[in-house]
């Protein structure tokens, strides 16, 4: 393994542990209401159109099917709450690539090594990529392990193509990330522009399917190819994976061209 490679996921093996015991300890939190829930749809159900109506439903994904297994799997895992973590996580290590080395000063003793830039970037990118999908095999496996033990019949090929999907998702916007700090070399920036992107995308894809004067936009939101293949119900959207995939390699190219571009005072 390459040793900026293997340096990078050496720093990111706290915060790479860190977040996999918290996003682990949501969905145990989450999927042990699922029980009393399954026992009760009828009151459950009814509680939960009441609570998030209108508007704050369809953000919700329209809790579809809420109390079935599917249905609670995809409303409370992965419409929102699950990608959001993972979203974080990504963005979070996507900061210290490049933008938080460049602002504490370390960034410029890197360059002086005889590191092309273009690899520098190349690695920190495979170290993002590692670690996240490091943090989608261990959830996977614990949300597997924990749906089995409530009593869920999700067959774990569909929990697989979700989590493909969550982990495609978090790594475009942890390479969005990258490259705005390559841009920019500003960790505010970069975390303003994600949260932005991240943000608007949802709503956007989320109010887009009812509201005419959104729905031209959903093309635009990466989390229309996240969510409008429906992979818990539907198995893998291939076609929609690739683009997500396709659009990071355009964001690694991008920060690729940027940084090796721009005066870092080295």
């Amino acid at each position: 393994m390459p040793a900026l490679l293997s340096k990078s996921l050496r720093d990111y093996r706290r915060a790479l542990a860190g977040w996999t015991i918290g996003i682990v300890a949501f969905f145990g939190l989450y999927l042990s209401f699922y029980p009393n829930i399954a026992q009760n749809p009828d009151l459950y159900g009814q509680a939960a159109l009441a609570k998030f109506p209108g508007p704050m439903r369809e953000l919700m994904g329209g809790l579809e099917g809420f109390t079935s297994d599917v249905g609670y799997l995809h409303s409370l895992v992965y419409q929102l709450f699950g990608p959001m973590l993972f979203v974080v996580c990504a963005a979070v290590l996507g900061n210290r690539a490049i933008a938080q080395p460049e602002e504490s000063g370390t960034l410029e003793l890197t360059l002086t090594l005889p590191i092309d830039r273009r690899r520098l970037v190349f690695e920190r990118f495979a170290a993002l990529a590692l670690g996240l999908l490091g943090v989608a095999v261990v959830t996977f496996l614990a949300l597997w392990a924990l749906s089995s033990a409530v009593g869920m019949g999700v067959p774990p090929g569909r929990i697989l193509a979700g989590h493909t999907g969550v982990f495609l998702l978090a790594l475009f916007f942890g390479t969005l990330t990258l490259a705005v700090g390559a841009a920019v070399g500003r960790r505010g920036i970069a975390m303003a522009v994600v949260g932005v992107v991240a943000v608007g995308g949802y709503v956007v894809e989320s109010m887009g399917r009812n509201v005419d004067a959104l729905s031209w936009l959903r093309r635009l939101s990466p989390f229309r190819y996240y969510l409008d293949g429906r992979p818990l119900y539907q198995g893998l959207p291939t076609g929609d994976y690739l683009v997500l995939a396709g659009a990071t390699v355009a964001l690694l190219l991008v920060a690729i061209l940027a940084f090796d571009r721009r005066d870092v005072g080295v």
